[in-house]
Protein backbone atom coordinates (compact mmCIF):
# COMPACT_ATOMS: atom_id res chain seq x y z
CA UNK A 1 0.00 0.00 0.00
CA UNK A 2 2.52 2.56 -1.06
CA UNK A 3 1.55 6.22 -1.30
CA UNK A 4 4.26 7.01 -3.86
CA UNK A 5 3.18 8.74 -7.04
CA UNK A 6 -0.34 10.05 -6.47
CA UNK A 7 -0.07 9.63 -2.70
CA UNK A 8 0.55 12.03 0.16
CA UNK A 9 2.53 14.97 -1.13
CA UNK A 10 3.26 16.40 2.26
CA UNK A 11 1.64 18.47 4.97
CA UNK A 12 1.90 22.06 3.85
CA UNK A 13 4.69 21.18 1.39
CA UNK A 14 3.27 20.04 -1.94
CA UNK A 15 6.66 19.24 -3.38
CA UNK A 16 8.02 16.57 -1.05
CA UNK A 17 6.99 12.92 -0.73
CA UNK A 18 7.47 11.16 2.61
CA UNK A 19 8.69 7.59 2.75
CA UNK A 20 5.73 5.20 2.85
CA UNK A 21 5.38 3.17 6.04
CA UNK A 22 5.62 -0.56 5.51
CA UNK A 23 2.35 -2.09 6.73
CA UNK A 24 4.20 -4.98 8.33
CA UNK A 25 6.76 -2.80 10.09
CA UNK A 26 4.97 -2.88 13.43
CA UNK A 27 2.33 -5.07 15.08
CA UNK A 28 -1.12 -4.29 13.68
CA UNK A 29 -3.72 -2.67 15.87
CA UNK A 30 -6.77 -4.73 16.82
CA UNK A 31 -8.94 -2.72 14.46
CA UNK A 32 -6.52 -3.26 11.58
CA UNK A 33 -6.34 -6.99 12.25
CA UNK A 34 -10.12 -7.19 12.44
CA UNK A 35 -10.54 -5.57 9.06
CA UNK A 36 -7.83 -7.65 7.42
CA UNK A 37 -9.45 -10.81 8.66
CA UNK A 38 -12.89 -9.71 7.53
CA UNK A 39 -11.78 -8.53 4.12
CA UNK A 40 -8.77 -10.54 2.94
CA UNK A 41 -9.85 -13.69 1.16
CA UNK A 42 -6.91 -14.28 -1.14
CA UNK A 43 -3.18 -14.37 -0.44
CA UNK A 44 -0.20 -13.87 -2.72
CA UNK A 45 0.10 -16.65 -5.27
CA UNK A 46 3.31 -17.99 -3.67
CA UNK A 47 2.14 -17.52 -0.09
CA UNK A 48 0.21 -20.50 1.26
CA UNK A 49 -1.60 -18.74 4.09
CA UNK A 50 -4.95 -19.46 2.46
CA UNK A 51 -4.19 -23.18 2.66
CA UNK A 52 -3.30 -22.78 6.35
CA UNK A 53 -6.58 -20.94 6.91
CA UNK A 54 -8.55 -23.68 5.15
CA UNK A 55 -6.86 -26.46 7.12
CA UNK A 56 -7.61 -24.67 10.38
CA UNK A 57 -11.26 -24.34 9.45
CA UNK A 58 -11.50 -28.02 8.52
CA UNK A 59 -9.82 -29.15 11.74
CA UNK A 60 -12.25 -27.13 13.89
CA UNK A 61 -15.52 -27.96 12.15
CA UNK A 62 -16.36 -30.55 14.81
CA UNK A 63 -16.00 -27.90 17.53
CA UNK A 64 -18.77 -25.71 16.17
CA UNK A 65 -21.91 -25.67 18.23
CA UNK A 66 -25.08 -26.26 16.27
CA UNK A 67 -23.38 -25.36 13.01
CA UNK A 68 -23.46 -21.62 13.75
CA UNK A 69 -20.46 -19.69 12.44
CA UNK A 70 -17.77 -19.19 15.03
CA UNK A 71 -19.58 -21.07 17.81
CA UNK A 72 -17.13 -23.30 19.65
CA UNK A 73 -18.08 -25.81 22.29
CA UNK A 74 -15.99 -25.33 25.39
CA UNK A 75 -14.33 -22.25 23.92
CA UNK A 76 -14.00 -20.70 27.34
CA UNK A 77 -11.64 -22.27 29.81
CA UNK A 78 -8.22 -23.86 29.90
CA UNK A 79 -6.53 -25.38 26.90
CA UNK A 80 -5.46 -28.47 28.81
CA UNK A 81 -8.90 -29.80 29.59
CA UNK A 82 -11.17 -32.06 27.63
CA UNK A 83 -13.70 -31.02 25.04
CA UNK A 84 -13.74 -28.23 22.51
CA UNK A 85 -11.05 -26.06 24.09
CA UNK A 86 -8.36 -28.76 23.98
CA UNK A 87 -9.40 -29.53 20.40
CA UNK A 88 -9.10 -25.85 19.58
CA UNK A 89 -5.58 -25.78 21.06
CA UNK A 90 -4.54 -28.71 18.87
CA UNK A 91 -5.94 -26.92 15.84
CA UNK A 92 -4.16 -23.69 16.77
CA UNK A 93 -0.81 -25.48 17.18
CA UNK A 94 -1.28 -27.02 13.73
CA UNK A 95 -2.23 -23.61 12.36
CA UNK A 96 0.90 -22.05 13.88
CA UNK A 97 3.06 -24.84 12.45
CA UNK A 98 1.59 -24.29 8.99
CA UNK A 99 2.33 -20.54 9.15
CA UNK A 100 5.93 -21.23 10.16
CA UNK A 101 6.38 -23.54 7.20
CA UNK A 102 5.18 -20.93 4.76
CA UNK A 103 6.79 -17.92 6.48
CA UNK A 104 9.57 -17.43 3.93
CA UNK A 105 7.25 -17.06 0.93
CA UNK A 106 4.75 -14.98 2.91
CA UNK A 107 7.18 -12.31 4.07
CA UNK A 108 5.41 -8.96 3.77
CA UNK A 109 1.96 -10.48 3.14
CA UNK A 110 -0.63 -8.63 5.23
CA UNK A 111 -3.00 -11.58 5.61
CA UNK A 112 -0.11 -13.80 6.76
CA UNK A 113 1.20 -11.40 9.40
CA UNK A 114 -2.32 -10.73 10.68
CA UNK A 115 -2.97 -14.48 10.97
CA UNK A 116 0.26 -14.98 12.95
CA UNK A 117 -0.75 -12.32 15.47
CA UNK A 118 -4.32 -13.66 15.59
CA UNK A 119 -3.10 -17.18 16.38
CA UNK A 120 -0.99 -15.84 19.23
CA UNK A 121 -3.97 -13.98 20.69
CA UNK A 122 -6.21 -17.04 20.40
CA UNK A 123 -3.67 -19.27 22.13
CA UNK A 124 -3.38 -16.80 25.01
CA UNK A 125 -7.16 -16.42 25.18
CA UNK A 126 -7.69 -20.18 25.49
CA UNK A 127 -4.63 -20.89 27.66
CA UNK A 128 -3.05 -23.13 25.02
CA UNK A 129 0.52 -24.32 25.52
CA UNK A 130 2.91 -23.98 22.59
CA UNK A 131 4.04 -27.58 22.89
CA UNK A 132 1.60 -30.45 22.59
CA UNK A 133 -0.37 -32.56 20.16
CA UNK A 134 -1.54 -31.11 16.88
CA UNK A 135 -4.71 -31.74 14.94
CA UNK A 136 -4.72 -34.66 12.47
CA UNK A 137 -4.49 -33.71 8.79
CA UNK A 138 -7.93 -32.49 7.73
CA UNK A 139 -9.97 -34.13 5.04
CA UNK A 140 -9.34 -32.17 1.87
CA UNK A 141 -12.24 -30.09 0.74
CA UNK A 142 -13.18 -26.50 -0.06
CA UNK A 143 -14.01 -24.43 2.99
CA UNK A 144 -13.29 -20.82 2.11
CA UNK A 145 -14.47 -18.54 -0.68
CA UNK A 146 -11.85 -18.75 -3.38
CA UNK A 147 -10.32 -21.97 -2.05
CA UNK A 148 -12.28 -24.29 -4.38
CA UNK A 149 -15.82 -25.25 -5.39
CA UNK A 150 -18.66 -24.38 -3.08
CA UNK A 151 -19.72 -26.80 -0.31
CA UNK A 152 -22.67 -29.00 -1.27
CA UNK A 153 -24.79 -27.76 1.62
CA UNK A 154 -24.96 -25.15 4.35
CA UNK A 155 -25.45 -21.37 4.24
CA UNK A 156 -23.61 -19.44 1.56
CA UNK A 157 -20.51 -17.61 2.74
CA UNK A 158 -20.97 -13.83 3.02
CA UNK A 159 -19.50 -11.65 0.33
CA UNK A 160 -15.95 -10.83 1.49
CA UNK A 161 -16.30 -7.38 -0.11
CA UNK A 162 -19.53 -6.54 1.75
CA UNK A 163 -18.29 -5.07 5.02
CA UNK A 164 -21.75 -4.44 6.48
CA UNK A 165 -22.93 -7.99 5.70
CA UNK A 166 -19.88 -9.60 7.31
CA UNK A 167 -20.12 -7.36 10.37
CA UNK A 168 -23.82 -8.15 10.82
CA UNK A 169 -23.11 -11.87 10.55
CA UNK A 170 -20.49 -11.56 13.27
CA UNK A 171 -22.30 -9.26 15.72
CA UNK A 172 -25.96 -9.72 14.87
CA UNK A 173 -26.34 -5.97 14.33
CA UNK A 174 -25.31 -3.36 11.76
CA UNK A 175 -21.88 -1.77 12.11
CA UNK A 176 -21.39 1.61 13.73
CA UNK A 177 -20.50 4.61 11.58
CA UNK A 178 -18.75 7.95 12.01
CA UNK A 179 -19.09 11.21 10.09
CA UNK A 180 -16.56 13.89 9.18
CA UNK A 181 -16.83 16.91 6.92
CA UNK A 182 -14.80 19.82 5.62
CA UNK A 183 -16.33 22.81 3.82
CA UNK A 184 -16.06 26.54 3.39
CA UNK A 185 -13.03 28.44 4.68
CA UNK A 186 -12.54 25.53 5.74
CA UNK A 187 -14.62 24.36 8.67
CA UNK A 188 -13.91 20.84 9.89
CA UNK A 189 -16.37 18.66 11.75
CA UNK A 190 -14.37 15.77 13.24
CA UNK A 191 -15.57 12.25 13.92
CA UNK A 192 -16.22 13.19 17.54
CA UNK A 193 -18.00 16.46 16.85
CA UNK A 194 -15.21 18.99 17.25
CA UNK A 195 -16.05 21.91 14.96
CA UNK A 196 -13.11 24.11 13.99
CA UNK A 197 -12.51 26.94 11.56
CA UNK A 198 -8.98 26.41 10.26
CA UNK A 199 -6.30 28.30 8.35
CA UNK A 200 -4.39 25.12 7.19
CA UNK A 201 -2.60 26.39 4.10
CA UNK A 202 -1.11 23.80 1.77
CA UNK A 203 -1.76 20.05 1.90
CA UNK A 204 -3.17 18.48 5.07
CA UNK A 205 -4.52 14.95 5.68
CA UNK A 206 -8.19 14.67 6.53
CA UNK A 207 -7.81 10.87 6.81
CA UNK A 208 -4.76 8.62 6.82
CA UNK A 209 -5.47 5.03 7.83
CA UNK A 210 -4.71 1.55 6.56
CA UNK A 211 -7.54 1.55 4.01
CA UNK A 212 -8.18 5.15 3.02
CA UNK A 213 -6.21 8.36 2.54
CA UNK A 214 -7.76 11.79 2.00
CA UNK A 215 -5.76 14.97 1.56
CA UNK A 216 -7.08 18.53 1.20
CA UNK A 217 -4.99 21.31 -0.31
CA UNK A 218 -6.03 24.83 0.65
CA UNK A 219 -5.04 28.39 -0.24
CA UNK A 220 -6.14 31.82 1.03
CA UNK A 221 -9.59 33.00 0.01
CA UNK A 222 -8.08 36.41 -0.81
CA UNK A 223 -4.55 37.88 -0.89
CA UNK A 224 -3.33 38.43 2.67
CA UNK A 225 -6.31 36.67 4.26
CA UNK A 226 -5.90 34.20 7.13
CA UNK A 227 -8.96 32.25 6.01
CA UNK A 228 -8.37 29.55 3.40
CA UNK A 229 -10.52 27.36 1.19
CA UNK A 230 -9.97 23.85 -0.19
CA UNK A 231 -9.00 23.98 -3.84
CA UNK A 232 -7.96 20.35 -4.34
CA UNK A 233 -8.92 16.96 -2.88
CA UNK A 234 -7.01 13.70 -3.29
CA UNK A 235 -8.66 10.46 -2.16
CA UNK A 236 -6.84 7.12 -2.26
CA UNK A 237 -8.72 3.85 -1.83
CA UNK A 238 -5.85 1.51 -1.01
CA UNK A 239 -5.37 -1.85 -2.64
CA UNK A 240 -7.49 -4.59 -1.01
CA UNK A 241 -6.86 -8.16 -2.05
CA UNK A 242 -9.84 -9.77 -3.74
CA UNK A 243 -11.90 -6.57 -3.59
CA UNK A 244 -10.26 -3.63 -5.38
CA UNK A 245 -7.14 -2.35 -7.08
CA UNK A 246 -5.80 0.86 -5.59
CA UNK A 247 -7.86 3.73 -6.94
CA UNK A 248 -7.14 7.44 -6.80
CA UNK A 249 -9.76 10.17 -7.09
CA UNK A 250 -8.59 13.74 -7.54
CA UNK A 251 -10.77 16.84 -7.79
CA UNK A 252 -9.82 20.47 -8.25
CA UNK A 253 -11.86 23.63 -8.39
CA UNK A 254 -13.30 23.69 -11.88
CA UNK A 255 -12.76 19.96 -12.40
CA UNK A 256 -14.99 17.54 -10.50
CA UNK A 257 -14.52 14.31 -12.49
CA UNK A 258 -17.01 11.45 -12.53
CA UNK A 259 -14.26 8.81 -12.64
CA UNK A 260 -11.05 7.80 -10.94
CA UNK A 261 -7.71 9.00 -12.29
CA UNK A 262 -7.35 5.91 -14.50
CA UNK A 263 -10.73 6.61 -16.11
CA UNK A 264 -12.54 3.75 -14.35
CA UNK A 265 -15.75 4.06 -12.35
CA UNK A 266 -15.30 0.98 -10.13
CA UNK A 267 -12.67 -0.97 -8.22
CA UNK A 268 -11.27 -2.83 -11.20
CA UNK A 269 -11.40 -6.40 -12.48
CA UNK A 270 -11.08 -8.24 -9.17
CA UNK A 271 -14.07 -10.33 -7.99
CA UNK A 272 -15.19 -7.54 -5.67
CA UNK A 273 -14.49 -4.67 -8.04
CA UNK A 274 -18.10 -3.53 -7.95
CA UNK A 275 -17.80 -2.90 -4.20
CA UNK A 276 -16.20 0.45 -5.11
CA UNK A 277 -18.19 2.73 -7.39
CA UNK A 278 -18.43 6.37 -8.33
CA UNK A 279 -21.38 8.33 -9.68
CA UNK A 280 -22.28 11.91 -10.48
CA UNK A 281 -25.29 13.23 -8.59
CA UNK A 282 -25.04 16.66 -10.21
CA UNK A 283 -22.48 17.22 -13.00
CA UNK A 284 -19.73 19.60 -11.95
CA UNK A 285 -20.99 20.06 -8.41
CA UNK A 286 -21.69 16.75 -6.64
CA UNK A 287 -19.92 13.37 -6.84
CA UNK A 288 -20.58 10.35 -4.62
CA UNK A 289 -18.19 7.42 -4.09
CA UNK A 290 -19.37 4.22 -2.40
CA UNK A 291 -16.86 1.76 -0.96
CA UNK A 292 -18.99 -1.14 0.31
CA UNK A 293 -15.93 -3.27 1.06
CA UNK A 294 -15.00 -0.88 3.91
CA UNK A 295 -18.50 0.39 4.74
CA UNK A 296 -17.76 3.91 3.49
CA UNK A 297 -19.50 6.62 1.46
CA UNK A 298 -17.76 9.81 0.35
CA UNK A 299 -19.36 12.96 -1.05
CA UNK A 300 -17.37 15.66 -2.85
CA UNK A 301 -19.08 18.94 -3.74
CA UNK A 302 -18.07 22.16 -5.47
CA UNK A 303 -19.59 25.56 -4.70
CA UNK A 304 -18.34 29.15 -4.42
CA UNK A 305 -14.91 28.28 -5.79
CA UNK A 306 -14.14 25.72 -3.10
CA UNK A 307 -14.45 21.96 -2.58
CA UNK A 308 -16.38 20.31 0.23
CA UNK A 309 -15.81 16.82 1.59
CA UNK A 310 -18.12 14.59 3.64
CA UNK A 311 -17.71 10.97 4.68
CA UNK A 312 -19.66 8.25 6.43
CA UNK A 313 -17.20 5.54 7.43
CA UNK A 314 -17.36 2.35 9.48
CA UNK A 315 -15.92 2.83 12.96
CA UNK A 316 -13.37 0.03 12.56
CA UNK A 317 -12.07 1.56 9.35
CA UNK A 318 -11.73 5.01 10.94
CA UNK A 319 -9.74 3.49 13.80
CA UNK A 320 -7.35 1.43 11.66
CA UNK A 321 -4.31 3.67 12.00
CA UNK A 322 -1.05 3.67 13.90
CA UNK A 323 0.61 6.28 16.11
CA UNK A 324 2.55 7.51 13.09
CA UNK A 325 -0.73 8.39 11.38
CA UNK A 326 -2.16 10.50 14.21
CA UNK A 327 -2.32 13.80 12.28
CA UNK A 328 -5.77 13.55 10.70
CA UNK A 329 -8.17 16.48 10.75
CA UNK A 330 -11.15 14.12 10.80
CA UNK A 331 -9.77 12.45 13.93
CA UNK A 332 -8.57 15.29 16.13
CA UNK A 333 -9.80 18.38 14.33
CA UNK A 334 -7.40 21.15 13.39
CA UNK A 335 -4.22 21.48 15.46
CA UNK A 336 -4.51 24.41 17.92
CA UNK A 337 -1.94 26.44 15.98
CA UNK A 338 -4.10 26.18 12.86
CA UNK A 339 -7.42 27.24 14.37
CA UNK A 340 -8.72 30.74 13.73
CA UNK A 341 -9.26 32.56 16.99
CA UNK A 342 -12.55 34.33 17.82
CA UNK A 343 -10.80 37.65 17.19
CA UNK A 344 -9.71 36.53 13.72
CA UNK A 345 -13.20 35.22 12.95
CA UNK A 346 -14.71 38.55 14.02
CA UNK A 347 -12.73 40.77 11.62
CA UNK A 348 -14.55 43.17 9.31
CA UNK A 349 -15.48 41.44 6.08
CA UNK A 350 -16.50 42.20 2.53
CA UNK A 351 -20.20 42.36 3.51
CA UNK A 352 -21.95 43.88 6.52
CA UNK A 353 -22.54 41.32 9.25
CA UNK A 354 -26.32 41.86 9.18
CA UNK A 355 -26.42 41.14 5.45
CA UNK A 356 -24.39 37.95 5.87
CA UNK A 357 -26.63 36.75 8.71
CA UNK A 358 -29.74 37.44 6.65
CA UNK A 359 -28.43 35.47 3.66
CA UNK A 360 -27.49 32.48 5.82
CA UNK A 361 -30.70 32.54 7.83
CA UNK A 362 -32.75 31.83 4.71
CA UNK A 363 -31.36 28.29 4.39
CA UNK A 364 -30.10 27.67 7.93
CA UNK A 365 -32.79 28.71 10.40
CA UNK A 366 -31.03 27.10 13.40
CA UNK A 367 -28.14 29.27 14.61
CA UNK A 368 -25.74 26.37 15.07
CA UNK A 369 -22.15 25.81 13.94
CA UNK A 370 -23.24 25.51 10.30
CA UNK A 371 -25.06 28.84 10.47
CA UNK A 372 -22.11 30.64 12.10
CA UNK A 373 -19.73 29.06 9.57
CA UNK A 374 -21.93 30.32 6.77
CA UNK A 375 -21.96 33.85 8.21
CA UNK A 376 -18.16 33.84 8.50
CA UNK A 377 -17.67 32.60 4.95
CA UNK A 378 -20.10 35.07 3.38
CA UNK A 379 -18.78 37.91 5.54
CA UNK A 380 -15.12 37.33 4.61
CA UNK A 381 -15.58 36.42 0.95
CA UNK A 382 -18.54 38.62 0.07
CA UNK A 383 -19.84 35.67 -1.98
CA UNK A 384 -23.45 34.63 -1.22
CA UNK A 385 -22.76 31.24 -2.87
CA UNK A 386 -21.01 30.14 0.32
CA UNK A 387 -24.49 29.63 1.77
CA UNK A 388 -24.83 26.69 -0.65
CA UNK A 389 -21.73 24.99 0.80
CA UNK A 390 -22.94 25.34 4.38
CA UNK A 391 -26.45 24.06 3.57
CA UNK A 392 -25.04 21.09 1.67
CA UNK A 393 -22.71 20.24 4.58
CA UNK A 394 -25.69 20.23 6.93
CA UNK A 395 -27.66 17.96 4.60
CA UNK A 396 -24.72 15.57 4.31
CA UNK A 397 -24.52 15.44 8.10
CA UNK A 398 -28.25 14.75 8.26
CA UNK A 399 -27.80 11.83 5.85
CA UNK A 400 -24.61 10.43 7.39
CA UNK A 401 -24.85 10.93 11.14
CA UNK A 402 -26.04 7.83 13.01
CA UNK A 403 -27.38 10.04 15.83
CA UNK A 404 -29.39 13.00 14.58
CA UNK A 405 -29.48 14.48 18.07
CA UNK A 406 -25.89 15.54 17.31
CA UNK A 407 -26.78 17.16 14.00
CA UNK A 408 -26.73 20.72 15.33
CA UNK A 409 -23.53 21.66 17.12
CA UNK A 410 -23.22 24.78 19.25
CA UNK A 411 -20.17 26.57 20.68
CA UNK A 412 -20.39 24.67 23.99
CA UNK A 413 -20.30 21.26 22.27
CA UNK A 414 -17.11 19.21 22.58
CA UNK A 415 -15.94 15.65 22.02
CA UNK A 416 -13.07 13.29 22.72
CA UNK A 417 -10.48 12.49 20.05
CA UNK A 418 -10.61 9.10 18.41
CA UNK A 419 -8.15 6.46 19.61
CA UNK A 420 -6.41 4.26 17.01
CA UNK A 421 -7.14 0.92 18.69
CA UNK A 422 -10.62 1.00 20.17
CA UNK A 423 -11.87 -2.57 19.80
CA UNK A 424 -11.79 -4.42 23.12
CA UNK A 425 -9.32 -7.29 23.12
CA UNK A 426 -11.85 -10.05 23.98
CA UNK A 427 -13.57 -9.49 20.63
CA UNK A 428 -10.49 -10.38 18.60
CA UNK A 429 -10.53 -14.19 18.87
CA UNK A 430 -14.17 -14.32 17.85
CA UNK A 431 -13.42 -12.10 14.87
CA UNK A 432 -10.59 -14.36 13.73
CA UNK A 433 -12.66 -17.52 14.12
CA UNK A 434 -15.67 -16.08 12.35
CA UNK A 435 -13.62 -14.88 9.39
CA UNK A 436 -12.03 -18.26 9.03
CA UNK A 437 -15.38 -20.01 9.24
CA UNK A 438 -16.57 -17.68 6.41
Amino acid sequence: WSLRGPGWIGMGDPGQCPSPRAPHGSPPTLSTLTLLLLLCGYAHSQCKILRCNAEYVSSTLSLRGGGSPGALRGAGGGGRGAGGSSGLCRALRSYALCTRRTARTCRGDLAFHSAVHGIEDLMIQHNCSRQGPTAPPPARGPVLPGAGPAPPSGPAAPDPCDYAGRFARLHGRPPGFLHCASFGDPHVRSFHHHFHTCRVRGAWPLLDNDFLFVQATSSPVAPGANATATRKLTIIFKNMQECIDQKVYQAEVGNLPAAFEDGSVNGGDRPGGSSLSIRTASPGSHVEIRAAYIGTTVVVRQAAGQLSFAIRVAEDVARAFSAEQDLQLCVGGCPPSQRLSPAERGLRGALPADAARRLCKEGLPVEDAYFHSCVFDVLISGDPNFTVAARAALEDARAFLPDLEKLHLFPADAGAPLAPAALPAPLLPGLLVLWLFG
